[in-house]
């Protein structure tokens, strides 16, 4: 019995060191996306690029779901809210994100895409899903100030481009209604599975929306690094650190998950720095900290019981 009792601690804990680690790696691989999707835009058009990035994301899906033994096609009678959630989660918030990225820099729109989880919040909280309270008006708030600092810079450093600013301000509403909407049937049918089926879902409409760019492309002219770069933003970006990080929620729960979420936007704010040269000025900083504490602080309501969504 000692030595039954003794082992079970070490075992828990090397489980969720590697849980850590995993998540660690996803917010690095999240982090350096924005930059590496900011590169391969200097290539593509961006539809065109989501066109040729989506197929890698739904094979490597693919081969995750029927590496972990999981139902690759979902119930009939999932079919529609599935059609649905792929229409928000990934065609919506693809074309806004994507297009969005492409008009502002990287930092602005890593920042700005970190305040999702408030937008989560506000819409359980107006469907009457999630309790309003002072926490949530209080991380509201603060995210809303730090947004207004961050895009009325009036600078091309710092909110220079209002409307790429306001497109992933717009993805960041359309991910805050996917996990949302999406939260009773992920529970029901497991976070990597309604991933794998809503993308897609979206996956021929984000095709045939690239066709006319995916015409327009040199294709002799295109490096084999971005080809490298746009596999990376499918497998990684999307696949892989979504597994990890549904891992994560379910091992160590959302508080502890959420924490390497924070640190998403501050490793693509030092990648942008590095690779593409965006220097922070103090402004972004002011923002990024204002908007970082507002989340921060909704998020800790998050973690209390909340009312079941229907």
């Amino acid at each position: 019995m000692t030595n039954s009792s003794s082992g079970s601690p070490p075992r828990r804990r090397a489980r969720d060191l590697t849980v850590d680690l995993g998540l660690m790696a996803t917010a690095i691989i999240w982090g350096i996306n924005f930059s590496v999707v900011k590169v391969v835009l200097r290539e593509f058009e961006p539809l065109a690029f989501n066109a040729l990035r989506f197929p890698f994301a739904a094979l490597a899906v693919w081969f995750l779901l029927r590496a972990t033994g999981r139902p690759v096609l979902p119930p009939r009678s999932e079919w529609v809210r599935i059609a649905g959630l792929g229409v928000v989660g990934h065609v919506i918030f693809q074309a806004t994100f994507i297009y969005g990225i492409d008009l502002t820099l990287t930092g602005n729109a890593a920042l700005l895409l970190s305040t999702s989880p408030v937008w989560v919040l506000l819409i359980a909280s107006a469907l009457g899903w999630e309790r309003f309270s002072l926490a949530i008006l209080l991380g509201v708030v603060a995210t809303l100030a730090g947004m207004a600092i961050l895009i009325t810079g009036g600078t091309q450093e710092v909110g220079g481009a209002g409307l790429g600013d306001l497109l992933v301000l717009g993805a960041a509403l359309s991910w805050g209604s996917f996990t949302v909407f999406g939260r009773r049937i992920t529970k029901r049918r497991g976070a990597l599975e309604v991933t794998a089926w809503t993308l897609w879902a979206a996956l021929p409409v984000i095709v045939v929306m690239g066709i006319p760019d995916l015409m327009r492309v040199d294709w002799s002219s295109v490096p084999p690094g971005i080809w490298f770069a746009t596999a990376y933003t499918g497998v990684f970006g999307i696949a892989i650190a979504y597994l990890l990080w549904s891992r994560g929620m379910k091992t160590i729960g959302q508080s502890r998950t959420a924490v390497y979420q924070n640190l998403v936007p501050v490793i693509a704010l030092a990648t942008a720095w590095m690779w593409l040269g965006e220097t922070p000025t103090p402004q972004q900083l002011g923002g990024a900290a204002v908007i970082l504490s507002g989340v921060g602080v909704a998020r800790g309501f998050a973690g209390r019981r909340r009312r079941p969504a229907p």
